[in-house]
C-alpha cells in the first residue's frame, strides 16, 4: 500500500499517519518497534503528529526506493567538520568573505533595483539574496509583498530535539550506536572518537527527537531517569563511573511535521525579483533532515543563478 502512494499529494499532507497505518491494520506495538523507530528521529514527530505526505516520502525513501535504502551510515567526525570547517575552507579558497555572528537587521530595495542587507555597522549590496534563515525570522525580514501571505510562515510549527551526554570511566558499548524499544531511550550513539576524548572512558550521546514532553526538564531530573536506565540497557554501564553528564536543548530544533504543513512550505522563489528562500522548511518535499536542507540550498541557489543569468545574460558559471 505504502509503495502506491504519491508523497507529493496533497490529499495525504491532510491525514496523520497513525491514522492511516491503523486502516492497514498496523497495532500499537508495531508501530512504536518499526514505524516510530524509524519516523521519530526522521520526522521529528509521533505518528499521530506527523503528515502522511512526508511518512511516505521518508518510508518509501528509505525502505523500498532500492535494496540499499534502509543502510545505515554515520559520521566519524562531529558534524561541524562536515558543514563548517570543510565548507569555510572551500569559501575561503575561492575568496568567498564570510561574515559570522554577524545578524541581517533588514533586507530592502535600493533605487537602482538591487537588493541592500543591512547588518552592524554596514549595508551590503547585492543583485540576489538568498534568506537561509528560520521560519519565523523569515517573516521578519521579508519585505512586503514578496509572499501573497507570509502570515502562514508562523504556522509552521517547530519541533525540539534533546540530546544528553554521558562520559564514562570505562568502555560500556562495544557497538557504535543502538536504538532501544520498551524504553525512554531512543537512539544512543558512541562519540567517543568523534569528540577527541582520550584515555579509558567512552562518550556516548543519546538523542532523543520529538522531546517536547522533557525539552525543559532540570539537568538533575535527566540524569535520575536516564542513568539508570542506560544501565539497564548496557549491564557494562552498572557500577561503571560518571566523569560528566550535560545536556543539550534545541527547543526549536526542526519545523514540525504536521499534517496540513505542506501547503503551508514556500518554495525558493519569492515574488521579489532576486531574493530567494532556503531550508529545510521551505517546500523540498522532504521532512527537516539534512538532505532536505541540503536540496533547499540546491533549490536557492539554482534559481538565484538562473535569474542572474537572465538579469545580465552571462553565463552561470560567471555568474557564480
Amino acid at each position: 500500500a505504502l509503495r502506491k502512494l504519491d508523497p507529493a499529494d496533497p490529499a495525504l499532507d491532510g491525514i496523520d499517519f497513525a491514522t492511516w497505518l491503523g486502516r492497514h491494520g498496523q497495532s500499537p506495538r508495531t508501530v512504536d518497534a518499526l514505524w516510530d523507530l524509524v519516523g521519530i528521529p526522521t520526522l521529528n514527530a509521533p505518528a499521530p503528529q506527523a503528515s502522511m505526505g512526508l511518512a511516505a516520502m521518508v518510508f518509501k525513501t528509505g525502505l523500498l526506493s532500492e535494496p540499499g535504502a534502509a543502510d545505515i551510515g554515520w559520521a566519524h567526525v562531529p558534524l561541524g567538520e562536515l558543514h563548517d570547517t570543510r565548507a569555510a575552507k572551500e569559501l575561503d579558497a575561492l575568496g568567498v568573505r564570510t561574515a559570522l555572528r554577524t545578524k541581517a537587521e533588514r533586507i530592502s530595495r535600493t533605487d537602482e533595483g538591487r537588493w541592500a542587507v543591512d547588518v552592524p555597522g554596514e549595508t551590503l549590496v547585492a543583485d540576489a539574496v538568498v534568506l537561509a534563515v528560520p521560519q519565523e525570522e523569515t517573516h521578519g525580514l521579508l519585505p512586503e509583498g514578496a509572499l501573497d501571505d507570509p502570515d502562514r510562515l508562523l504556522d509552521i510549527a517547530t519541533a525540539p530535539i534533546l540530546n544528553l551526554h554521558v562520559v564514562y570511566d570505562r568502555k560500556v558499548l562495544k557497538r557504535p550506536f543502538f536504538t532501544a524499544l520498551g524504553s525512554p531511550v531512543q537512539w544512543v550513539f558512541d562519540r567517543t572518537d568523534s569528540s577527541g576524548l582520550t584515555g579509558a572512558g567512552q562518550y556516548l550521546a543519546v538523542s532523543q527527537s520529538a522531546a517536547q514532553d522533557e525539552i525543559d526538564e532540570p539537568v538533575a531530573a535527566l540524569r535520575a531517569k536516564y542513568l539508570p536506565e542506560l544501565e539497564r540497557l548496557l549491564p557494562a554501564a552498572r557500577g561503571a563511573g560518571i566523569r560528566d553528564f550535560f545536556v543539550t536543548r534545541e527547543r526549536t530544533a526542526t519545523f514540525a511535521p504536521t499534517p496540513g504543513v505542506g501547503r503551508l512550505r514556500p518554495g525558493a522563489r519569492t515574488q521579489a525579483p532576486g531574493l530567494f528562500l532556503a531550508g529545510a522548511w521551505t517546500a523540498t518535499g522532504w521532512p527537516a533532515t539534512m538532505e532536505g536542507a541540503v536540496r533547499s540550498g540546491f533549490n536557492a541557489a539554482g534559481a538565484a543563478l538562473s535569474a542572474l543569468g537572465r538579469r545580465h545574460d552571462h553565463p552561470l558559471q560567471e555568474a557564480a
